[in-house]
């Protein structure tokens, strides 16, 4: 959708005539309060479910939380995904022409914030004609987006659901985006961000900058998992050698990807053959190999000031700062209720994190669920299919989804004629929920209860706050 109004942002410049990709999902419903917003994360774009036509690979990235039947599900939901500005997917970014100058933006695309993202975002919302919305979603990066709009748009929100985010970046996560930074602008094809002049991709800078952020998404019990110690040659020979097994026995998955969760077995006792390359420059270990294939992948189709772009942008969020960094004084604009989830191996967007929105979101009394799942993926795990963590997610919109049915046929009875001899109410009866929600059992439940396994339902907490886990 294309928008001609400028667009103010927080760095003090503004852009127009740009445009934003998005797609939707499910049907608005009449009174348009059904409706979704899917914020993405640093790689991610508005194709978040379904898979496009004729096209192999186009599966969407939430595609194990959003559709028919499942935790989003589309048929009570209309969910829409959006790409954000200065990404490479489609909305306008710097690989696009400035309409000030005629030129490719490249490295003269001003710098976005999570804040302008979300004013971008309610401006396509105003276009849509959707004034408030049943919920948004996001996570990592995406979570931050969530956030945001609690606190920016608080009456244009219901519920904010935020996955393995943060309130701001620590010191170390700003560490690991400025050295894959740096790796970007130090390529020689990088040409100050006006590489696309000059017909090249700073490719080397784009890889380096993925093998990084990759090793910040797994944790290490996976890692281990999967790679440990194995040697690239010594994987290659097990493959070939299933290659003549006999037909049913165990095959090792391709070697450039590193992934031994099938025909594991083969794949590991290979680490104990074969020899040492002795070599500073060639591929040694199988996860030197993964991570060259991600890093390869990658700077096929991702845009190198896009990276910087977005980066930046996590850096910068920080809705206490304006605050003197007290969360509590900062989350007190945020009105609307909250479901948390965080996962136990995630070091990058660690549970402390969301434990801390958690407890300032309490401190102000707001409604607030939390859910902490151990998981053994690491950051990854948002985006993947585990059913403790869906069946949480599913929980939760149940109960959006009874709020969005009850809220419409109030609206319907509100506009009917009034039975003979009653007067029609001058105003809508407000929404209640009869129910407190704190913390998730993430430390355990208490003394004499069950845990909830895969998809029960969100239990109400005994006692309302943090887990302390």
């Amino acid at each position: 959708m294309h928008f001609a109004d400028r667009l103010p942002l927080q760095c003090g410049a503004s852009l127009h005539n740009y445009s934003l990709s998005f797609e939707t999902y499910g049907s608005l419903n009449v009174d348009r309060s059904n409706a979704v917003l899917i914020c993405h994360a640093l790689n991610a774009s508005h194709h978040v479910a379904g898979v496009y036509a004729g096209q192999k690979d186009s599966e969407g990235w939430w595609d194990s939380m959003i559709g028919p039947g499942k935790a989003l599900d589309t048929e009570r939901f209309f969910v829409i995904g959006v790409n954000n500005l200065g990404s490479c997917f489609g909305s306008t970014g710097p690989m696009h022409i400035n309409p000030d100058t005629g030129r490719i933006y490249g490295a003269d695309f001003p710098v976005m914030t999570v804040e302008d993202w979300v004013n971008a975002q309610a401006r396509l919302l105003d276009a849509m004609g959707i004034a408030t919305l049943a919920a948004v979603m996001g996570g990592s990066l995406g979570g931050m987006q969530a956030l945001s709009w609690a606190l920016q748009y608080p009456d244009r929100v219901r519920h904010a659901v935020v996955v393995a985010s943060a309130p701001n970046l620590t010191a170390e996560n700003i560490a690991f985006n400025e050295v894959a930074r740096r790796a970007i602008v130090t390529d020689p094809e990088f040409h100050g961000g006006h590489f696309y002049q000059h017909s090249v991709v700073p490719k080397r800078g784009l890889r380096i900058a993925r093998m990084i952020g990759h090793i910040t998404y797994l944790s290490d019990d996976v890692m281990n998992e999967k790679f440990g110690r194995q040697l690239r040659e010594a994987v290659n020979s097990a493959g070939k050698n299933a290659d003549a097994a006999a037909p049913g026995d165990p095959k090792p998955v391709a070697p450039s990807l590193g992934d031994s969760r099938e025909g594991g077995s083969a794949v590991r006792e290979a680490t104990s053959v074969g020899a040492y390359r002795y070599s500073t420059q060639e591929v040694e270990f199988q996860i030197e190999s993964y991570l060259r294939y991600q890093g390869d992948k990658f700077a096929e189709y991702f845009d190198a000031n896009t990276y910087l772009l977005i980066t930046r942008a996590l850096d910068y969020f920080d809705p206490a700062r304006s605050y003197g960094g007290d969360l509590s004084h900062a989350l007190a604009r945020a009105t609307c209720k909250f479901l948390l989830v965080s996962f136990t191996t995630d070091w990058r967007f660690a549970p402390r994190r969301s434990r801390e929105i958690v407890k300032a979101l309490l401190d102000n009394r707001r409604d607030v669920s939390y859910a902490e799942i151990d998981a053994p993926h690491g950051h990854d795990a948002f985006l993947l299919d585990d059913p403790r963590y869906l069946g949480v997610v599913g929980a939760y919109f149940d109960t959006v989804a009874k709020e969005v049915t009850s809220a419409s046929v109030g609206v319907r009875e509100l506009f009917a004629a009034p039975p003979q001899g009653e007067t029609a109410p001058s105003g809508g009866s407000e929404l209640r929920e009869a129910r407190n929600v704190g913390a998730g059992f993430a430390a355990g439940p208490p003394q004499g209860e069950t845990a909830p396994s895969g998809g029960s339902e969100l239990r109400e907490a005994r006692n309302v706050g943090a887990s302390t886990s």
